[in-house]
């Protein structure tokens, strides 16, 4: 991984089409070591979680460096991250799964469901609605606030979400637009030996969590 690391570091430096060209070679190798990374992840994953299809692999998962500019400030062409989101049916699948980004001094590992179209949102809600004892269980508990401080707030909504009180015991949660967790990893435990573990362990923690989300989809 500290190649990996070193490659986006030079990147986020260098990030133009003529340098990225000159170093296609370096990105190609770098690239395919993380493929491997992502493949011994998603075999590791399928030991705790059935849902994860024996024939998925790293392809299914890892997104383009390359990025969209048409609607970006931002016009330099390559993200600096290498990123993966192992989710059953892969990663362009609708339902709640397992990420992993690898960015220098930006990396971190997440999971669960970002910008949920709206008759999904609608049911995440409605879910937790009905089952909130479930879901702030799972929450509290110790596995998962081991590596999880709680749910990610970006773009959480101001007012009651249409349809609730804003006396609801839960309304903190429902004013949620994304239903992601997320923990941050360092350079240091990103090239450690025990890497794949650390991210491993992450992601058995957030599980239930998942499989809750997913209860939309059934």
């Amino acid at each position: 991984m500290k190649d990996i690391l070193s490659f986006l570091k030079n990147l986020q430096d260098n990030n133009t089409k003529e340098w990225f060209e000159a170093n296609k070679a370096t990105y190609l190798q770098n690239k395919n070591h993380f493929d491997d990374v992502v493949n011994s992840l998603i075999k590791e994953i399928r030991k705790f979680d059935k849902s994860i299809e024996p024939e998925l692999e790293a392809k299914h998962c890892v997104f383009r460096i390359y990025k969209d500019v048409r609607f970006s400030k931002d016009k330099s062409p390559y993200k600096t991250n290498m990123g993966a989101s192992i989710n059953a049916g892969g990663k362009k699948s609708a339902k709640a799964g397992y990420y992993i980004h690898v960015e220098n001094n930006k990396s971190f590992l997440a999971g669960g469901i970002y910008m949920p179209m709206p008759d999904v949102l609608a049911k995440i809600r409605q879910e937790i609605d009905y089952n909130g004892k479930t879901f702030i269980k799972i929450l509290d508990s110790k596995n998962f606030k081991q590596f999880f401080k709680g749910i990610d707030e970006m773009d959480k909504l101001k007012n009651p979400p249409k349809g609730y009180d804003k006396d609801h015991p839960l309304i903190e949660v429902l004013k949620n637009k994304h239903f992601t967790v997320s923990h941050p990893l360092s350079n240091k435990e990103i090239t450690s030996s025990n890497f794949e573990k650390t991210v491993v362990d992450g992601f058995k923690a957030m599980k239930p969590f998942l499989d809750f989300l997913n209860t939309v989809h059934t």
